[in-house]
């Protein structure tokens, strides 16, 4: 028998974790401190210009990996894995 509040409040708080750090990454980086991060130049590029239009989107991917290769852990945890 598995443990499913455990595993959902488990899977909410990742999923919760993710939203967080792509806000953080997105919202923040690419809004709110685009002027000071604008100071650091990347290839050329002002680094709040490449967060606002490539940064979010990298880390949004790599968010992507590292919620199945989570989830998957989650899975063999609580026994639910297929």
């Amino acid at each position: 028998m598995t443990n499913k509040k455990g595993y959902w409040r488990a899977n909410l708080r990742l999923v919760f974790g993710c939203m967080v750090v792509w806000f953080i990454v997105s919202f923040g980086f690419g809004i709110i401190l685009v002027e000071p991060l604008n100071n650091i130049r990347i290839g050329g590029y002002k680094l709040g210009f490449w967060f606002a239009q490539q940064g979010s989107i990298y880390v949004f991917v790599a968010l992507i990996f590292f919620y199945a290769w989570r989830i998957g852990k989650l899975d063999r945890e609580y026994g639910v894995a297929e």
